[in-house]
């Protein structure tokens, strides 16, 4: 059942929205809906458990934590 304040909302949002946004929105939420998702569990890809290296792993961490350390947290704020 939907939450009548967020349906209210919802609407407001969805009558600022152009066609394809409107669409966007459905198929974003026919996807949430779905009962099964799609894609593999978790227990399939156990078997991939292990299998970077330690020194793939490093460089990976170290991309995240550069590109982490430009991000612009105000574009995220209303500020």
């Amino acid at each position: 059942m939907i939450n009548p304040s967020i349906e209210k909302i919802l609407l407001a949002q969805l009558n600022k929205m152009s066609s394809e946004q409107q669409q966007q929105v459905l198929d974003f939420a026919q996807f949430l809906a779905k009962k099964k998702p799609v894609g593999m569990s978790g227990k399939d890809l156990r078997r991939f458990a292990g299998t970077i290296s330690h020194e793939d792993a490093k460089l990976m961490r170290e991309a995240i934590e550069e590109d982490w350390g430009q991000a612009d947290l105000k574009a995220w704020c209303n500020e």
